[in-house]
């Protein structure tokens, strides 16, 4: 019954057109109320509580930073170099589309930013070359949910916070997955864009290829700044955010000299409203936590799949399921801070790292991001493209599945985790 309570009262003002963080709050006042338990001072506290958070303090410094990317001159410089490097190949713009979401993906931690990004940039570049619409917004899309699993991650972050899990081994862990993605999205790119008719842009010479890189190598520091930082422990997760924010503004701003002192007041104000957006769906989700915790809700899922608990595949594979659907009608943020109260006692209880499970977690909720009718980056896709939502679906569907197979892989053999992260030093 609490379970069936808390689920009613969380999707029943979603279905309404209730802003998620508001719904979030009535789910834990529903509890509260089933409970006994109401006290409007209560839910103040939680509120508060949910956002006093030092880790948290890394959210707003790394989406500055990717605001930065975006306008400073740093991802179009990526995706520069992308090109002179392997826009020659057969299908080139699309490995370029890829390999340019890998590197911008360990600038900014976001899928919203790199879709925004490699959309402007690369969208209308594809569609000159005589590339099917729908199917370069979807490698586009499904390349940008790369974002939130190489580090830095907003989604770990949030994961680590919530979950009580280390971020810097979450960060570490994402890695090798990413990378596995990506070359998922290459093989099934090659396979469905080898029948295509497009030209192919002209080789480049090492000359323009060495300049390239040159022109890119001060936003290429940055991810290796940022993992020899954690790796060694010269700073923290959030510390890693404001070196993040601090180095791209002085590339863009001394170095690229692409932003200027007039521009800055929008950056930060457009990173203001994002993090803001983020921060007060954290403190609303506080008090469902809260309430999630005191009604032993993970208990009451617990007893559902015991029959599971001996089985850390089945049990694995039957949560992957749950988020799949989740992930349908909830964004990624809502999602993490939602199911991981829920999920993070049943995962101790049968055995299970937490940091894998982070893993195999975030990368569920990024595919969410590409699976309709939600699905975050496919409305910014589409607003680039002008695609319809049906239209870009069909696109995304081949890439979609081979992203879901990788989550099969990961579950299937832990090692291509865990193995990894024992090579940065987990």
């Amino acid at each position: 019954m609490t379970v069936s309570i808390f689920i009613g009262a969380l999707l029943g003002p979603m279905a309404l057109g209730v802003p998620i963080a508001f719904a979030l709050i009535l789910s834990g006042v529903a509890l509260m109320l089933y409970l006994g338990l109401f006290d409007a001072q209560i839910v103040a506290q939680n509120v508060l509580n949910g956002a006093d958070s030092f880790p948290l303090m890394a959210v707003p410094f790394f989406l500055l930073a990717g605001e930065v990317m975006n306008t400073g001159g740093l991802s179009r410089r990526i995706v520069a170099l992308a090109m002179a490097m392997v826009g020659h190949i057969r299908g080139g713009l699309g490995f370029v589309a890829i390999f340019a979401a890998c590197i911008l993906s360990s600038l900014s931690g976001s899928a919203v930013a790199d879709a925004a990004a490699l959309g402007a940039l690369l969208l209308p570049m594809m569609l000159r070359s005589g590339h099917d619409a729908a199917r370069a917004g979807g490698l586009l899309a499904s390349a940008s949910i790369i974002g939130p699993i190489i580090p830095p991650s907003i989604g770990f972050i949030l994961y680590g916070v919530v979950g009580g899990v280390s971020i810097t081994k979450l960060f570490l862990a994402g890695i090798f997955p990413g990378l596995m993605i990506a070359a998922a999205l290459c093989i099934t790119w090659f396979l469905v864009a080898r029948k295509e008719q497009f030209e192919l842009p002209p080789r480049e010479s090492g000359a323009v290829r060495l300049k390239a890189l040159g022109d890119s190598i001060w936003a290429l520091m940055l991810p290796v700044i940022i993992i020899v930082g954690l790796k060694f422990g010269v700073f923290t997760p959030t510390e890693a955010g404001v070196v993040a924010a601090v180095y791209s503004l002085f590339v863009a701003i001394v170095v690229y000299r692409e932003l200027q002192p007039a521009q800055l007041f929008h950056v930060f104000v457009s990173a203001a409203k994002i993090t803001a957006v983020v921060m007060f769906l954290v403190a609303c989700a506080a008090v469902s936590a809260w309430l999630i915790t005191v009604a032993d809700v993970p208990g009451a899922l617990a007893a559902l799949v015991e029959p599971l608990m001996d089985n850390q595949t089945a049990l694995l594979i039957a949560i992957m399921a749950l988020i799949v659907v989740v992930g349908t009608a909830m964004d990624m943020t809502p999602t993490i801070l939602v199911m991981t109260p829920v999920l993070m006692p049943i995962i101790k209880q049968a055995g299970i790292d937490p940091v894998y499970f982070g893993v195999l977690f975030i990368i569920n909720n990024s595919i969410g991001l590409i699976t309709p009718p939600v699905g975050t980056v496919l409305n910014v896709i589409c607003g680039v493209s002008k695609l319809s939502m049906e239209e870009l679906m069909k696109g995304v569907m081949p890439f979609l599945i081979a992203e879901l197979i990788v989550l099969l892989l990961l579950v299937l053999f832990p090692e291509l985790v865990t193995v990894p992260v024992s090579w940065f030093g987990h």
